[in-house]
């Protein structure tokens, strides 16, 4: 292995112990087995691919890549940065530090909005997903849901050059059409009605940076993770503006921070034309979705 890349490995059985290898050389803790992962996400197979066809031959390309995914790493680079995809719910998607990296609980969230919207027996409406960074949230909803067009806003055009790759890689999965627009919150969007908002917004405090882990820190982009001096300024300008764009009996669904939920769902109490308020766990147990419905 060297600065470039793998230069011997020909095969995928080749390519995974020279990663192993180098993975070890750099300190990772469980080489062999993040050895095999870098292989799955390059290839896009399941973890344990590798070992029964090793076989395979590796293109220059495919070298290239997990040399790269290596060397990330050895700086500290999470996985999915450093093999630039992520897996969220049946996609697969291209990431990088210009989006925050999809995560177990936000796939929850879709769950909750699908739950939701499945007694509603006509297709149609609209869906927007706010900041919606690699496109993740907006893409599943246009790939499993009943919508007739899905918008994601996101006030970064970084994050949404990535959510483009994202949409275009998606195409021929998708139910419904996804339209991309540059702006802060639902800003851009405010003259359309849906039925659904949905976000995963900042919700992290300036003061509480330190706190977080260097991997978050350091890495992921600093626009989606920090809001303001408690964290809920985000939340409190998206709670009104979704009133204002939810059609009555429109579903509003966001994901907080855990320790702040029961301060982001009187936000959305004390919005008056939201009703049937509640707070609903992630799969650890901890509060981290707040949902409301429209008033008529």
């Amino acid at each position: 292995m060297t600065a470039d890349g793998p230069t011997k490995a020909r095969t995928v059985a080749r390519l995974a112990e020279e990663l192993a290898r180098a993975l070890d050389a750099c300190g990772v803790a469980e080489p062999v087995s993040e050895s095999r992962e870098i292989v799955s996400a390059l290839f896009d197979v399941p973890r344990f691919w590798s070992l029964t066809n090793g076989h395979v031959e590796v293109d220059d390309h495919v070298r290239a890549r997990a040399g790269l995914a290596v060397e990330r790493r050895a700086r500290g680079a999470p996985f999915a940065y450093a093999v630039g995809r992520a897996n969220f719910r049946h996609l697969t998607l291209e990431v990088d530090e210009r989006v925050l990296i999809p995560r177990v609980e936000t796939e929850h969230l879709v769950d909750l909005v699908l739950e939701e919207m499945e007694g509603e027996q006509e297709r149609g409406g609209v869906a927007i997903d706010v900041g919606t960074g690699s496109g993740c949230i907006a893409l599943a909803l246009a790939t499993e849901g009943r919508f007739a067009r899905v918008y994601g806003t996101d006030i970064s055009l970084d994050a949404l050059a990535v959510a483009h790759t994202n949409v275009a890689s998606a195409r021929r999965s998708l139910r419904a059409p996804v339209h991309l627009v540059h702006g802060s919150l639902l800003g851009p969007l405010l003259d359309v009605r849906c039925r659904v908002v949905v976000s995963n917004p900042p919700y992290i405090a300036l003061s509480e940076a330190d706190l977080l882990p260097a991997s978050v820190r350091n890495w992921e982009p600093a626009a989606a993770l920090y809001s303001g001096r408690d964290g809920l300024a985000a939340t409190a300008r998206l709670v009104r503006q979704a009133a204002s764009v939810l059609e009555p009996d429109g579903l509003f669904a966001i994901e907080v921070d855990a320790r702040r939920a029961s301060l982001a769902a009187e936000l959305v109490a004390g919005e008056r034309r939201f009703h049937d308020v509640r707070v609903e766990l992630d799969l650890a147990g901890r509060e981290r979705f707040v949902l409301a419905r429209r008033l008529d």
